[in-house]
This record gives C-alpha cells, sequence and structure tokens, in this order.
C-alpha cells in the first residue's frame, strides 16, 4: 500500500521508513506528488499533525501519515513547543534555531526539556477514527552542540543515561529511544490491531 507522508523532510522520511518497514507501505513524500506544505496555526501538536494529514490525502486521495513533534524546554514555559522548526523565522534553519534555544537560556542553569512526537494516521480525508500516537523523550538542553548525525535540535539534546547527545546516536538506537520510534512504535502497533 502506498502511504503520503505529510512532510518534505528527506531525514524525517528516512527514519520512518526504518520504522515502517515491518508492515511492509511504500512511504512517499508530499512533495514528490506535488502537495504543497498546509498552514499549522494550532498551538497543540495533535491538531498541527492532524490538519497535516487530512491535508495530504484530500490532495492525493491516500492515506495519509503525518506527525507534528518539537522540543518543549522547562525553563521556557514549553517553548520553542509547536514552533520548534521556525524558532528563529523564516526560511527555516536548524542553525538558527539552535543559536535562538542557547541565547534565551543563557546560564541558566534548569536545562530539562522534552521531545514530543504526535502521528496521526488517516485512511483518507474525512477519516472520522483517525489513529493518534504520541511519545516523549526526556533530557536536557547542553550548552554547545555535540555530534554530527540528526537534525533540528538533536545536537544540544543531551540523554544522560547514555552520556551522548541524540546526535551521538546511530540511527537504530535514536529509532528505539526518540519521541517520534516510541510514537511510530505504539501507532505500528495499532495499525496491526486493526488488520
Amino acid at each position: 500500500m502506498k502511504l503520503v507522508l505529510a512532510s518534505n523532510n528527506a531525514k524525517k522520511l528516512k527514519e520512518l521508513d526504518a520504522i515502517l518497514a515491518p508492515l511492509g507501505w511504500e512511504l512517499v513524500t508530499q512533495g514528490e506528488l506535488g502537495v504543497p506544505e498546509v498552514e499549522e496555526p494550532y498551538c497543540t501538536f495533535v491538531e498541527n499533525a492532524l490538519t497535516k494529514a487530512r491535508h495530504a490525502s484530500l490532495l492525493t486521495g491516500l492515506p495519509a501519515l503525518a506527525d507534528d513533534s518539537g522540543l518543549c524546554v522547562d525553563a521556557l514555559g514549553g517553548a520553542p513547543g509547536v514552533q520548534s522548526a521556525r524558532y528563529a523565522g523564516e526560511p527555516k534553519s536548524d542553525v538558527r534555531n539552535n543559536q535562538k534555544l542557547l541565547g534565551e537560556l543563557g546560564e541558566n542553569d534548569q536545562r530539562t526539556a522534552h521531545f514530543v512526537a504526535v502521528i496521526v494516521f488517516v485512511r483518507h480525508a474525512d477519516d472520522p477514527q483517525p489513529i493518534i500516537a504520541e511519545g516523549e523523550w526526556h533530557g536536557e538542553i547542553l550548552r554547545a552542540a555535540r555530534g554530527q548525525d540528526g537534525f533540528g535540535y538533536d545536537p544540544l539534546f543531551y540523554v544522560r543515561e547514555l552520556d551522548r547527545s541524540s546526535a551521538e546516536l546511530d540511527a537504530a538506537e535514536k529509532n528505539r529511544r526518540s519521541h517520534r520510534g516510541q510514537a511510530l512504535a505504539r501507532l505500528v502497533e495499532r495499525l496491526l490491531a486493526r488488520r
């Protein structure tokens, strides 16, 4: 079965493909199918993910998968939250987002944070019963970037029990532990149960 991913992020596609492999689905990005990005006007991850999934499904006629995820930093009242990808404004830039985060935290010793992922699957645009799965990954914000892998805030997200940043983890380990990996594992369980 072909499934449209409501994202144009190649790294996210690779991450999701690896986790969804047991289902035998062909995952394609919305950009490959000529679907433009949709506005994400909501203040919650679940509303934004649902909007993206319905939009991609409506314009392609395919089942759709969307996620909305972000970093919530305790000392910043949960920011950048749903604005994580555009924290430093347009155009989107991981480097500028990370610089802004470090600037906002300054010398603050309260550096606890967590990633949140909400994954939504719709069978069609008007699916009255979307499958929604969530995951959280707790850690701390480093004072300087570490590691070369991953994307987004990964170089600043420190996983204490491993003594490494998310950007220092190999893809398989990151997929097992991450917020997105947790949410996708729950989604796969629910999809298999629905078959």
